[in-house]
């Protein structure tokens, strides 16, 4: 028999059999197979599962029913509890398959999947949505730990989306525990190991300086730019010749704000009083569209790169050094081309109108978040020397912020949420390794500007809308049901009584309520995780979390990509020129930002979590155990998870760590107890850190 009509004779022995599963032999006895045929019986139920036809059950075959459900094809992410997420591309829920239905699917992969028969899709209850068939393998080049069973060598993925480690023939000269890159060879068998084969050794796993290379070579992202950008970029000058008709704002007032380490400044205010006594804010935006032209060299780069990475000891630019901190950048006493934006504000603090022009600017003042405090925590009509503000700054200043905190309060008024999560700064040494973790606060100062920013944003999307433009949209979709159903099942565990959170107001009155509890980041992080995804969209969707109707990003064109393109569409509409972009294209690049900055926030992700396990085993290795504050977020039978405050990591005490009497009581909420003290979700404890296990991503923990 030709290996055609072998295929189709399996395939028919498993139809007739159905349900039951077969084994090979069972196959090969029920087709009279002999000889060769026989002995490769089982090679082609290999190259039937893979490709989705067949599927194991245990050591049995059991062949693929697709015709009870509708098949999607897209890419599917993998978390790490090891069940995937497929974006169905209709604006509805991601559909979640389980661990056991992924087949060989790896993060990243492009898949089919058979939805089965899925409660609340219009069939039946019973079926569950199953990977049938991997289309395309997303990534071709995995970066990981070379390790040895005793039997065979095997690679630990960095990413600890992937679930499976990688089996490798030889070491290609890498060392045991060294950083290595391996190319994907083949995934046949579920119950078996991905193979591969390593292509690049980066270096030891227990040296800190690779850590950033590894993360960069995983997410392949590249430092250097393509020769003909930096020509491109090199050539440009700050004021050129054809800068074009332009309002002349370089005699008012206008002063940035950024973090201290900051090189490239793309953002500056202004306010002024027109002649009803109304507030004029004005925020100045570097003119980045005037220098990367549509179609060049450059805008492709920057089309490609999506975004810009930060990184605690490096910053991966969407746009060479000479534009980013150079000819775009608003640095003080430096004529500059902007694109302003003018709010004009009642004393309510209610926007009345906004106008809009492309601009010559000259910033008087730069400060840093810290300065920018400081002159708002100085009496009115003093300077403040300490930021090197003058009187007169700091009254405009204040005056800002007074309009910005006015911003924040219609903004919640309205039914926005309050997500705002801690934020910790990696304070690295020359050598990679952590010096410190510093929180960075945020205060005012840094709320002046997030306000002041929103509002333009939101004046950009409403002009554009009101004049029927397409542009591309930042939206955050309303919450699903099913995943607010979840959220409060996990509140409640947590000892909360969150009420109903399927309304808006019902998921602001919890928040609001959780004030002040030590388990504030946890919960917000809880209600993050139930929400939809800020996404890039060509359709105007609105911004949940924000509870803005008209939104998109126009203040950061140096590190964002879509800032831009809606740059672009203004400049033209200003004009009334037609747009340069017809809504297709608005839709590819909404698609494309959206994918490069979650990919950039995963590759940020794993760069901070490599540093914090590396300060915890520092610790251990020098023996100089530190106590560290946590909160308990979770009791279980066996012991309690907690998560340190300072590093937001989480790991778990053992019963076994709190003595002989240790147990865990029984009751809605279950607590822990060592005999004479009882720890409950949300008690705040000392903790020691007892050991640490990168490859399982797993801390220990001894209450200290």
């Amino acid at each position: 028999m030709r290996v055609k009509e072998i295929t189709n004779s399996v395939l028919d022995c498993l139809k007739t059999s159905a349900p039951k599963p077969l084994s090979a032999a069972d196959i090969a006895d029920s087709l009279q197979l002999r000889g060769q045929a026989r002995k490769h019986i089982q090679k082609l139920l290999h190259r039937l599962v893979v490709d989705g036809e067949v599927a194991v059950r245990g050591s049995r075959y059991v062949v693929v029913a697709t015709t009870a459900g509708k098949v999607l094809t897209g890419r599917i992410t993998i978390v790490r509890s090891g069940d995937g997420f497929l974006a169905t591309g209709d604006g509805t829920e991601d559909i979640r398959i389980t661990a056991r239905h992924l087949g060989t699917a790896l993060p990243g992969d492009t898949v089919e999947v058979d939805l089965g028969m899925q409660r609340g899709r219009g069939r039946e209850a019973g079926g569950e949505p199953r990977v049938v068939r991997v289309v395309e393998r997303g990534r071709k080049e995995i970066v990981g730990t070379l390790k040895t069973s005793g039997r065979f060598l095997y690679v630990v993925p960095i990413d600890a989306a992937y679930e499976r480690w990688f089996k490798v023939g030889d070491s290609s000269g890498a060392k045991l525990d060294d950083r290595v890159v391996v190319e994907f060879v083949r995934w046949d068998n579920r119950d078996d190991y991905p193979e591969g084969r390593i292509i690049e050794v980066i270096g030891s796993a227990n040296v800190a300086s690779f850590d950033t290379q590894t993360i960069l070579r995983h997410y392949n992202y590249k430092e250097e730019f393509p020769g003909n950008v930096l020509r491109e970029a090199e050539s440009v000058k700050t004021i050129p010749a054809n800068a074009g008709r332009r309002l002349d704002l370089r005699d008012k007032f206008i002063f940035t704000i950024d973090p201290v380490t900051a090189r490239d400044f793309d953002d500056a205010l202004s306010l002024e009083t027109d002649p009803q006594g109304n507030r004029v804010l004005g925020v100045h935006i570097a003119d980045v569209a005037f220098f990367v032209r549509s179609g060049t060299p450059l805008d492709v780069e920057a089309r490609r790169r999506g975004n810009s990475v930060y990184f605690p000891d490096k910053v991966i630019p969407m746009l060479p050094h000479a534009l980013s901190s150079g000819a775009c950048s608003l640095v003080p006493d430096e004529d500059r081309l902007a694109f302003s934006v003018f709010i004009t504000v009642d004393r309510a603090g209610s926007p009345i109108k906004s106008t809009f022009g492309r601009s010559i600017i000259r910033s008087r003042l730069r400060l840093t978040y810290e300065q920018a405090m400081s002159g708002l925590s100085v009496p009115d009509g003093q300077a403040c020397r300490k930021a090197g503000m003058t009187a007169e700054n700091v009254r405009l200043a204040k005056d800002i912020n007074r309009l910005a905190q006015q911003f924040r309060r219609r903004r919640f008024a309205a039914g926005a949420l309050d997500l705002d999560m801690p934020d910790y700064e990696i304070v690295l040494r020359p050598d990679g390794s952590v010096a410190d973790v510093r929180q960075v606060l945020y205060d005012q100062s840094h709320q002046l500007v997030e306000e002041c920013m929103v509002a333009a944003n939101e004046a950009v999307d409403q002009e554009l809308s009101n004049r029927g433009i397409a542009l591309v949209h930042r939206i955050h979709e309303s919450p699903v049901e099913r995943k607010l159903e979840d959220l409060s099942a996990k509140l409640i565990e947590m000892g909360f009584k969150p009420g109903d959170l399927r309304r808006r107001d019902g998921i602001v009155k919890f928040l609001h309520s959780v004030e002040g509890s030590p388990l504030l980041s946890q919960v917000r992080t809880a209600v993050l995780r139930s929400m939809c995804k800020a996404v890039y969209s060509a359709s105007p969707k609105g911004h949940f979390g924000l509870s803005k109707r008209f939104y998109a990003h126009f203040t950061s064109p140096i590190r964002r990509y879509p800032d831009l393109v809606v740059h672009r569409i203004l400049a033209a509409a200003l004009e009334s020129a037609p747009s340069p972009y017809r809504i297709q294209e608005l839709t590819g690049i909404s698609d494309e930002c959206s994918q490069t900055e979650q990919q950039a926030e995963m590759a940020e992700r794993s760069l901070l979590e490599i540093k914090k396990y590396r300060f915890l085993e520092q610790e251990l290795s020098d023996r100089k155990a530190q106590p560290h504050d946590a909160v308990i977020v979770k009791v279980a039978a066996f012991g309690m998870f907690v998560e340190l405050i300072k590093l937001q990591v989480q790991g778990l005490v053992h019963n076994s760590t709190l003595g002989k009497d240790a147990g865990t009581r029984r009751s809605l909420h279950r607590a822990a107890r060592d005999g004479h003290k009882t720890y409950k979700s949300g008690g705040v404890v000392k903790v020691y850190v007892t050991k640490v296990d990168f490859d399982h991503r797993r801390i220990d923990f001894s209450i200290a």
